[in-house]
């Protein structure tokens, strides 16, 4: 194996940095009801018996790196997944029925 196989640093460093900020459980979880179903604030944090405040905190953690995007719907906001590497690496992950 020579130096022009390897991956160059800028996009190891981009991935290390993307896969760091979702390692987080909380953030995780999220992901996964994300890329199930877009979903809203409300709807995550009943679903993962969180608080409001906890939920939101982690959202913005993940929009401020491009992770998740969000739009508004009516009166609610919803997320999806944004970042094409989290999102086939989410999409991967096996779900049980």
């Amino acid at each position: 194996m020579n130096q022009a196989t390897c991956c160059p640093d800028s996009l190891i460093e981009s991935y290390a940095e993307r896969l760091k900020v979702c390692g987080h459980p909380v953030r995780l979880k999220i992901l996964c009801l994300i890329e199930k179903e877009n979903a809203c604030v409300s709807e995550l944090w009943q679903c993962l018996q969180q608080s409001q405040p906890v939920i939101s905190q982690h959202l913005a953690v993940l929009k401020n790196k491009g992770i998740v995007s969000s739009a508004v719907d009516g009166n609610r906001r919803i997320y999806s997944i944004s970042d094409d590497f989290v999102k086939a690496i989410i999409k991967s992950f096996p779900h049980q029925v």
